[in-house]
């Protein structure tokens, strides 16, 4: 296995373990999607991704009319896609994918939290530069696949690393391959039950366990932010 599945399996951070949690991030990207692309899901790729993702998390159907509905609202503020940079304790590089209604309010908190933890909140492009953003679908695998032809097949499509995980295929690709990748496996009957977009470190950096606990105090500071979509670092452990 690649640095991909080795990243994968040894991040710590709960993601959208909480279920309101996953419905409120969800929710915030239909409504970008439909803003940015309309509410026809046959001509908006993104918006279909995101609709199945919804279903695949059990999603209400309400909820999810509830963002469609925002989107097209006059009075519905716009959503920004603000990322922030940092240095957590020990060093750590962090880096802080938002959605917003209100920047001024959301660098606020994302700079307390980094004062709060012995971090630091950086500028624009002052950890960017070590980590690689990546592209990553998660399709339902199908009766009697060949995986490894059909990672051959997706080899022009700017796949990096395959694996299966729970069941489920997993790919990696660079972040410029997600629209053609997408239209592939829409095209050949491949159900996509999510898509995303993750930032692998390109170097780690390794903390004691007394460490990670005080690390992991900032990251649960994060997790609670419902402005906060991603939080991405690149401890080792």
């Amino acid at each position: 296995m690649g640095r991909a599945f080795e990243y994968r399996k040894a991040r710590k951070l709960k993601r959208w373990g909480n279920m309101a949690k996953t419905f409120t991030k969800i929710g915030k990207d239909i409504t970008i999607a439909v803003k940015t692309g309309g509410v026809d899901p046959s001509a908006n790729p993104r918006l279909r991704v995101l609709l199945q993702m919804s279903k695949a998390a059990n999603m209400p159907k309400e909820t999810v009319e509830r963002a469609i509905k925002k989107a097209t609202s006059k009075d519905q503020a716009d959503y920004k896609e603000v990322v922030y940079e940092g240095y957590g304790p020990f060093g750590v590089a962090v880096m802080v994918e938002t959605t917003t209604d209100n920047p001024t309010r959301t660098v606020a908190n994302i700079r307390n939290y980094f004062n709060k933890f012995n971090g630091s909140l950086g500028t624009s492009g002052s950890v960017d530069f070590m980590f690689e953003r990546k592209c990553v679908f998660k399709i339902k695998q199908k009766e009697n696949l060949d995986l490894e032809q059909f990672e051959l097949n997706l080899i022009d499509y700017g796949v990096d690393e395959i694996f299966v995980e729970e069941g489920e295929i997993v790919i990696y690709a660079d972040f410029s391959a997600y629209g053609t990748l997408q239209k592939y496996l829409e095209d050949n009957g491949y159900e996509l039950l999510s898509c995303e977009f993750e930032r692998i470190p390109l170097d780690s950096k390794e903390l004691s366990n007394e460490q990670y606990e005080e690390f992991e105090k900032l990251l649960a500071k994060f997790e609670e932010d419902e402005d906060v979509q991603n939080v991405f670092h690149n401890v080792k452990n």
